[in-house]
């Protein structure tokens, strides 16, 4: 696992520290909107990272206090990984990040999540942090 080294500051450089890689960011969104919590879970998202850097943002992930590991209760060799209240605070930024990628790429398709949003942002953004509150009580 990287180090990571304070580059100043800047509460922007500070958060891109922890949250600027994009691994960083879909391991996160594949917790919040997928109800992803395992390393093969993990594996299996459509950008098909590598089992190298998905070790290693995990790990920073859990160093950073934004997710914890424990043993699986139906397999002792397994992990899962949730979201802590530090990770809960992400989801606000995911959605912005969901949000910026809808309207400005072209590329990105209409999903269920973009119609929910449409009913508020507000709403949909508690939805998904109880939802963790309530998977990290699991």
């Amino acid at each position: 696992m990287k180090e990571l080294k304070q580059r100043s500051t800047c509460p922007i450089s500070t958060s891109l520290d922890v949250l600027g890689d994009k691994w960083t960011l879909l391991i996160l969104r594949d917790m919040v909107f997928a109800g992803k919590s395992t390393y093969g879970q993990f594996l299996q998202s459509a950008e098909k990272m590598a089992t190298n850097i998905l070790a290693d943002r995990l790990a920073v992930l859990e160093s950073q206090g934004i997710l914890t590991k424990a043993v699986a209760a139906d397999k002792k060799s397994k992990f899962t990984y949730r979201l802590t209240e530090k990770g809960i605070d992400t989801i606000p930024i995911i959605i912005e990040l969901v949000l910026w990628g809808a309207r400005h790429c072209p590329t990105v398709v209409d999903s269920a999540l973009l119609e929910e949003l449409q009913s508020g942002k507000a709403a949909v953004t508690e939805k998904y942090q109880r939802l963790a509150r309530e998977n990290a009580l699991v």
